[in-house]
């Protein structure tokens, strides 16, 4: 697969940007734990308020006695892919500074964090797919996330396997998305609608 058939940069970027998209199509073959631990350095360097650092990464790797919970998360559309991860993980993000006040930027320091474990992922071909379809309720309660967290979203990571092993459905949607123009995510001066009045 040709990623430039699938994505258009307007401008000159490094390709790990172009290059990050979020398949489904997983081998089922482990991640080792070093290279796991890669990954989360990766996060753990992303910036954040006041240094804050509030994400927090829970993880299962497949075949241990913790992979069933954080399965048994997801809704039955992500279960069907995911069940060929090597590792599951839900991310949370703690809503206060040490000292207690409210950390208002919490998420999107998370955001920052997820985003760096994603490339990393990228740089070492792995499959990285961050998720919302799961039950955020539940997670908090089975996974015993205290109430100054917030739980953010999923993400499944494994090695690249065949397009072919998915459903039909879904191979259909087995290539890189395209995004929006520069001219509707950055605007100058105020908010205004791309194109409209």
């Amino acid at each position: 697969m040709n990623i430039h058939d699938f994505r258009k940069p307007e401008r000159t970027v490094q390709d790990i940007f172009i290059n990050r998209w979020s398949p489904r199509a997983m081998s089922g073959e482990e991640v080792d734990e070093a290279t796991l631990k890669t990954l989360f350095e990766a996060a753990r360097w992303a910036p954040s308020s006041n240094n804050n650092q509030p994400w927090r990464f829970i993880y299962a790797r497949r075949n241990t006695p913790y992979w069933d919970t954080i399965f048994g998360l997801m809704n039955e559309g992500n279960q069907i892919w995911a069940k060929n991860a090597a590792v599951l993980i839900v991310v949370i993000s703690k809503t206060t500074f040490d000292s207690g006040k409210p950390a208002r930027t919490h998420s999107y320091d998370t955001g920052a964090a997820w985003v760096s474990l994603a490339l990393q992922g990228t740089l070492l071909n792995l499959v990285v797919h961050g998720m919302q379809g799961f039950d955020y309720d539940r997670a908090k309660q089975e996974l015993g996330v205290p109430d100054d967290y917030q739980v953010e979203a999923m993400i499944a990571i494994g090695h690249h396997g065949k397009k072919e092993n998915l459903p039909d459905d879904l191979q259909e949607r087995e290539f890189p998305s395209p995004r929006k123009s520069i001219s509707e995510i950055a605007l100058e001066g105020m908010f205004k609608i791309s194109g409209g009045a």
